[in-house]
């Protein structure tokens, strides 16, 4: 198993806490692995076997656990009375009702909870109602770059050209891949996560009638494509709803939002609001949308669709995500910079390109940065390595090299 140690870092830091701890994330991004190593390194420290309750909802034998009143039994029966127990319920967004286990378990003394769910819809309907300000979120996304060299051995651009065909989906990295056996596993990601996990979160919106079904997977896919296609782009749903009707297709964009938001749900896409440097307000106008996986991203384009400069933007942001930034478009008066991050009150500006060697390319990307008059760092990513430097405190750095720091 990949040791996914940034993700144990934090669960450590919240271990005994009397709080929620939430793993969301893509289904095969590894929840199940992270909570597999978590579980080892408790019984390494002292923890003892009887003390940790696991139950994997993807596995047939736990079936009957899907009553929730069934799996509430199950649970309290086994709770240690004199030490804590350790309750881990892996993809708990299947048991209906789950969230009155969750909160009748939480409120018993000597209890640790651990959920993880591959839907975001879990933590905005009953459970963060039952359990505003009692839970904590670690979501969690493929591998990253360095996580990827690790396990697969490779080093410097070779790692990255993989990384960047093949995407950073654990199990994909360490199997002997062809092109076609890439293919073939992405596909069944693909079509799991559009069919499957999104008909789970339309059994949880039966009762909400004022929420229209996304009932047609032929419309989210082509959906799901325009958006893999505008990577690095500000889009609306105006113009996704002009696309799909220039294309044939009779849609609203009542229904464009929806369709959307199951695919945000759902953890294949994330959104990048634009924030106005100069009046330090976030713009609620044309997101960008960046996919979670570069190797999803090359299975549902066409190859002619492939860009490299917004690949490694992707693959820029995902990476910030990792790093805990929140993360807009910078709009700073006419100019646009790829990204302001912001963590702690403290803001990055970045800019993202596949080379600087032109002039007209450098001053491109330099000048929004120089508009920028705060004294916050300035980054400029590129895979070129001829005009790494600082020039006027604007860091130009290889992208490689950004990546494998830590």
């Amino acid at each position: 198993m990949i040791e996914r140690t940034e993700y144990l870092r934090r669960l450590l830091s919240w271990k005994d806490e009397m709080v929620i701890k939430v793993v969301t994330g893509l289904r095969r991004c590894g929840k199940s692995t992270l909570l597999r190593q978590y579980q080892n390194l408790l019984l390494d420290n002292g923890v003892e076997g009887a003390q940790i309750i696991s139950i994997n909802f993807e596995e047939l034998e736990n079936e009957p656990l899907l009553d929730y009143k069934a799996l509430y039994r199950h649970i309290k029966d086994r709770l240690c009375p004199d030490k804590t127990t350790y309750i881990f319920l892996d993809e708990i967004q299947k048991v209906p009702s789950y969230e009155k286990v969750v909160d009748s378990l939480y409120v018993k003394p000597g209890v640790d909870i651990y959920i993880s769910g591959s839907n975001s819809y879990m933590l905005s309907g009953d459970l963060a109602t039952l359990l505003s300000g009692r839970y904590v979120e670690l979501s969690m996304l493929p591998l990253s770059f360095r996580e990827y060299c690790q396990a697969t051995k490779l080093k410097d651009e070779s790692a990255f050209a993989d990384y960047m065909k093949y995407g950073g989906l654990p199990y994909l990295a360490v199997m002997e891949k062809t092109d076609e056996k890439a293919e073939v596993y992405l596909e069944g990601i693909y079509n799991t996560v559009i069919v499957k996990d999104i008909e789970e979160r339309q059994n949880r919106r039966e009762s909400e009638t004022a929420r229209r079904k996304v009932t047609d997977i032929s419309l989210l896919k082509n959906i799901a494509k325009f958006l893999a296609g505008s990577v690095g782009s500000p889009i609306s749903i105006r113009s996704i709803t002009d696309y799909l009707i220039s294309s044939g297709r009779k849609v609203s964009a009542n229904t464009v939002t929806d369709y959307v938001l199951a695919l945000s749900e759902s953890f294949i896409f994330y959104p990048a609001e634009r924030y106005d440097v100069v009046g330090k307000q976030i713009l609620k106008s044309n997101k960008k949308w960046y996919i979670v996986d570069t190797g999803l991203r090359n299975h549902i384009l066409p190859r002619r669709n492939y860009d490299l400069g917004f690949t490694i933007e992707n693959i820029v942001f995902l990476e910030l995500l990792r790093r805990g930034y929140s993360v807009y478009i910078g709009k700073y008066e006419t100019a646009e910079i790829d990204f302001v991050a912001c963590k702690h009150g403290v803001y990055t500006y970045i800019q993202v390109t596949a080379d600087m060697n032109s002039e007209t390319t450098f001053e491109r990307e330099m000048r929004p940065l120089r508009r920028v008059r705060d004294n916050y760092e300035k980054i400029v990513l590129t895979l070129d390595r001829f005009t790494i430097g600082n020039y006027d405190g604007i860091k130009v750095i290889h992208v490689i090299d950004w990546l494998l720091n830590d």
